[in-house]
């Protein structure tokens, strides 16, 4: 499949996640992509999956540490879309056999009580809106061999969107400091990282305030009811089958999870 323009790279991007298969950047060979259009190629895809049956249930940031944008040579967050059938209850593993190359991260998640429109929303404005907190983990899987991807194409593959999971215990915004929101991520009862809410934009709030005013240059926003995941705290970990993956709150409590 020769990708040379919007329909042609969504197209590549959703037959290699429907066949579990990685493939090359699309950036290798279509040089016309950049970020502007990657979106547009982003939207292609969810509106195909949207056409099979799909719904919207939020937004997701990816790349909110500084260190990771630098790398990538960006200064704010990139954005994507959740969908309902990314949604995993925590006592459902995860799906190996579903995905490509798997990788997890702990991330702290937003329910929102009000629409945040950007543009110029700060991070008191976002944090604001927000209804509850909730502690969260992310399943991420590029369809890009080894995770190699330029920006054009992690955002049009949805910031390598797979599935997630999200605790039970919602706790009010005004009840935390979220920059000092501690986490540690266990594998099998080992400690392999440890971080707080100042890992994501300084503060959770600063990256919905920064992905609200993006979604305004492309014509969106957050709504009401929508989940919100802000980026993950600590690097994303590779995930095998038989494996018990923690995530431990200061005060979201804990999240639990097998893969098989």
């Amino acid at each position: 499949m020769a990708v040379t323009d919007i329909k042609s790279a969504s197209e590549k991007l959703l037959a290699a996640e429907d066949s579990r298969t990685s493939i090359s950047r699309i950036t290798e060979e279509w040089s016309g992509l950049d970020l502007e259009t990657a979106y547009k190629v982003q939207r292609e895809v969810i509106s195909a999956r949207t056409a099979q049956g799909r719904k919207i249930i939020g937004t997701k940031l990816g790349l909110t540490s500084k260190a990771k944008q630098v790398r990538m040579g960006i200064n704010s967050p990139l954005t994507a879309k959740l969908l309902d059938n990314y949604y995993l209850a925590t006592d459902t593993p995860i799906p190996l056999a579903a995905l490509i190359q798997p990788r997890i991260e702990p991330e702290i998640v937003f329910i929102m009580k009000q629409d945040l429109r950007g543009p110029n929303v700060t991070a008191a404005q976002a944090l604001a809106a927000v209804e509850s907190v909730h502690a969260g983990f992310e399943v991420i899987d590029s369809r890009f061999t080894d995770y190699s991807f330029a920006l054009p194409d992690v955002v049009s593959d949805n910031a390598s969107s797979a599935y997630f999971f999200m605790g039970n215990k919602g706790v009010s915004p005004a009840d935390l400091d979220l920059t000092f929101e501690a986490v540690a991520l266990s594998v099998n009862g080992k400690c392999v990282a440890t971080a707080t809410g100042a890992a994501v934009q300084g503060h959770p709030a600063e990256a919905l305030a920064l992905a609200a005013n993006s979604l305004a240059a492309q014509g969106d926003y957050i709504r009401a009811g929508e989940i919100v995941l802000t980026g993950g705290l600590t690097d994303a970990i590779p995930v095998e089958a038989g494996v018990q993956i923690s995530a431990e709150f200061t005060n979201l409590g804990s999240l639990f999870i097998t893969a098989e």
